[in-house]
């Protein structure tokens, strides 16, 4: 006969095996496995999908705050990541950042695109030669000169002849050089104190890539500050101003619908290593995390 001590430690037992069956990670693989054809019908042809879900779960597992995230905010993150064709994580085509509303008193995430996806979305209109952006320190020779005949000349500090530097100095700021298929070209610079300003009015300012990858941020500020003048399509320019720097939760409630959520525990998260218009939060209601 079954004690009622025997019928409580089956309980507790039951418990046990069902947290640890009901681990974060497996809930948002879960979540991404159902949305498998929601993906595949946004994904540009060159992506191939199951290596962008591959991605995109490992820069979730791997980030311990993202795995505290909601399931829409991060749902809609790897969605636009998709839409958009970009890969998050390592590459710095696009990143997830996680944060906190304050108004709801949930971790969401923030879809940022990267100064390699910027340049990467530009060469896809068709119409565009050759795009870089490069920084400028304190060492390098830099001379640009604007008018009817622009003249860039820059030559970084470890070449130059006519001087000898043993390291390059601070940043004085970063350009974008565009040549066009048709001939043209555009030529756009800003200085370091122009790109901190942009930095300051990001929801992302302190944490994230403008921490861990400032000089990249820099790159890809003066890309997306120079992108209206850039021969890309409105929709193109529309969809990448809409989405950067988003925070969406509306487009996956269909999709998700049908997946059943698992509950956990805050002591189930998996702590492995971290590593380095749409719905927007207003800043005062947010705590980067």
């Amino acid at each position: 006969m079954m004690t009622r001590a025997d019928n409580k430690n089956k309980l507790v037992s039951q418990a046990e095996g069902a947290s640890q069956a009901a681990t974060p990670s497996q809930t948002i693989a879960a979540y991404l496995k159902k949305m498998e054809p929601t993906f595949a019908e946004v994904l540009p042809k060159h992506i191939d999908k199951e290596r962008l879900l591959r991605i995109a779960l490992t820069t979730i597992r791997t980030n311990p705050k993202l795995l505290e995230c909601t399931i829409p905010s991060l749902m809609a993150s790897v969605m636009q990541s998709a839409t958009l064709g970009l890969e998050p994580g390592l590459l710095g085509h696009c990143y997830f950042l996680p944060f906190k509303n304050n108004r709801t008193g949930t971790s969401e995430v923030q879809f940022i695109i990267g100064y390699k996806g910027m340049i990467d979305l530009a060469r896809r209109s068709g119409n565009i030669q050759s795009i870089s952006a490069h920084e400028v320190y304190e060492n390098d020779f830099f001379e640009l000169i604007y008018g009817l005949d622009e003249n860039l000349k820059h030559i970084p500090w470890h070449t130059r002849s006519d001087e000898r530097f043993d390291q390059p100095g601070m940043i004085r700021g970063a350009y974008m050089v565009a040549k066009f298929k048709d001939g043209g070209h555009y030529i756009h610079y800003m200085p370091k104190q122009e790109i901190d300003l942009h930095r300051a009015r990001s929801k992302s300012a302190n944490n994230g890539p403008w921490v861990s990858d400032y000089i990249e941020m820099c790159k890809k500020t003066v890309v997306r500050s120079g992108w209206k003048w850039l021969p890309i399509s409105i929709e193109m320019a529309e969809q990448v101003v809409r989405s950067d720097e988003s925070v969406r939760k509306d487009i996956t409630e269909t999709a998700t619908s049908e997946v059943p959520i698992i509950e956990y525990n805050a002591d189930d998260l998996e702590t492995q290593p971290q590593q380095e218009e749409s719905e927007v939060v207003p800043e005062e209601q947010q705590t980067l995390v």
